[in-house]
């Protein structure tokens, strides 16, 4: 990793998370604001009030089960997460993500990554570096310059305003 890198501290979470841990149901009658404080609370009470922006979440397989509720990945977002990289997602939290402008990595090896670790992430190249760990550098899909473009639009809405203003 070279001085210019960002790095991004990984939060750990396990297999099977659910769209209700990240958006629990008692909050989906309020605002983003107020479901992103209670995001994982569950799994990880603290996580709401610790994670900052540019942190990432790294989590096991079948990430995003559950409802096709929008708000669990919207509420990553308010939170300022990167992304978030685990071996699978659920199919409807995968496109919900990308539409809000949240960048998810299908990492086979994600769970090697360890809680606190500092990882640079380069999803054009499908790679993920990591700062004196073996091995140093993980392999992942490459994430398609459309969805690129939606992330760093900061979603699918804002993206189409630009095209529509260009």
């Amino acid at each position: 990793m070279t001085a210019q890198t960002t790095t991004h501290r990984v939060w750990r979470v396990g297999a099977d998370i659910d769209t209700d841990a990240l958006a629990p149901g008692a909050y989906m009658k309020f605002g983003i604001d107020e479901i992103a404080r209670h995001c994982l609370q569950r799994v990880r009470p603290e996580f709401a009030a610790e994670v900052r922006p540019g942190d990432v979440l790294v989590a096991g397989p079948n990430f995003g089960i559950g409802s096709s509720r929008e708000q669990a990945a919207a509420a990553l977002v308010r939170l300022g997460v990167a992304a978030v990289i685990a071996p699978s997602f659920n199919g409807l939290y995968f496109r919900n993500a990308f539409n809000v402008g949240l960048l998810l990595l299908t990492c086979a090896q994600a769970e090697i990554l360890a809680e606190g670790e500092r990882i640079a992430l380069d999803p054009a190249a499908g790679r993920i570096s990591r700062a004196g760990a073996v091995p140093a550098e993980l392999h992942c899909e490459t994430v398609p310059g459309f969805l690129l473009e939606m992330v760093q639009a900061g979603g699918l809405l804002n993206l189409l305003k630009q095209r529509q203003t260009s």
